[in-house]
């Protein structure tokens, strides 16, 4: 799992889960996510694998459902 969220500038940034992280991911999001900015948790197969084009990945602001960053 991953979770995901958009930057006031408009990239998606991906935050990876360290395996030493012992809580849930939405108290993961929470912590990581900066304050305001909604996220979705993810499956790790919705990031796309060729990192080539990276800065061009989009999301949809109305598909960041599962919270806003505290």
């Amino acid at each position: 799992m991953k979770i995901i969220y958009k930057t006031p500038e408009g990239t998606v940034s991906v935050v990876i889960v360290s395996p030493e992280w012992g809580g849930t991911m939405k108290e993961l999001a929470q912590k990581d996510v900066p304050t305001g900015l909604k996220y979705k948790i993810v499956e790790d197969s919705v990031i796309p694998s060729d990192r080539t084009f990276r800065n061009a990945w989009e999301v949809d602001e109305a598909d960041l459902t599962d919270g806003v960053g505290a």
